[in-house]
């Protein structure tokens, strides 16, 4: 199904913009950081915040940066070996984000959340001012799951779940995961060479959820299946959602433009 020009229209005018990357986008094969990617990204989201647009950049990495640096083969899987992995990656992973985005005079602001942070209350409500805060001074607010605290009972399970969250909270007009793989398919590319990109998505269906699976890098957690999951909160809370290859970040300008790439999930009528 072809993306209605109305949703097209809807994307091009999109104000408030989360953008969401994952580790495996972030990072190369061996989990060492994609320096270049993070470059190209660092450019991307401030050429957006030049043109009037407010943008939150929700990142994974940090647990698989400090997973690298304490020689894990893997993601490891004890929570206190995530916890300090992610205490000595944000520091590394945050720092790398800076250097970026200050050759682009571009302010940054770290917020790291658990669920707690969105439950209501006072505690939701200084969340939602604290970002609206920061927009408003032009910064960038740079998200990620507080894994330095968080178990998974206090945590979110995958960052696709946090940028829904974080869209939602903010009421964003629309969210882009930037992933491994362009887009959603009728079956998994990777193994079917015939597989047939799905454009647009008026609604999540059974048959939706069924095509998605899988997961990315070693170091990541998320597959297709939290993509899905994500654009269902999305597609509930009124918020448009994109899922498009990260490999080169200049494709949210291409997005944001009208251009048919990656699938389009609309919202509820």
């Amino acid at each position: 199904m072809d993306t209605p020009e109305k949703t097209i229209e809807k994307i091009k005018e999109a104000k408030k913009i989360v953008v969401k990357v994952g580790t495996s986008t972030l990072t190369h094969a061996n989990g060492k950081i994609n320096l270049e990617l993070i470059n190209r990204l660092s450019w991307v989201l401030t050429e957006l915040i030049n043109e009037g647009k407010e943008v939150i950049l929700v990142t994974s990495g940090a647990i698989g940066v400090g997973a690298t640096k304490l020689h894990f083969k893997k993601r490891p899987v004890a929570t206190e070996e995530k916890q300090a992995a992610a205490a000595i990656g944000q520091a590394s992973l945050m720092q790398i984000y800076q250097n970026f985005f200050n050759q682009y005079n571009q302010m940054t602001a770290q917020i790291l959340l658990t669920k707690d942070d969105f439950k209501g209350g006072e505690r939701k409500s200084n969340t939602t001012n604290t970002f609206q805060t920061l927009l408003a001074f032009g910064a960038l607010p740079i998200v990620n799951n507080n894994d330095t605290i968080s178990t998974d009972e206090l945590g979110f399970s995958d960052n696709d779940i946090l940028s829904a969250a974080v869209a939602t909270l903010l009421r964003a007009d629309l969210l882009i995961l930037l992933t491994d793989i362009d887009a959603l398919y009728d079956s998994n590319p990777k193994k079917n060479p015939e597989a047939r990109r799905i454009p647009y998505v008026e609604k999540i269906t059974k048959e939706t959820a069924d095509v998605s699976g899988g997961q990315g890098s070693a170091f990541s957690v998320g597959g297709m299946e939290t993509k899905i999951a994500a654009a269902e909160i999305c597609y509930e809370n009124g918020v448009m959602m994109a899922i498009i290859d990260g490999s080169d970040p200049a494709g949210i300008l291409d997005i944001l433009n009208g251009k048919d790439i990656g699938t389009i999930f609309d919202v509820k009528n």
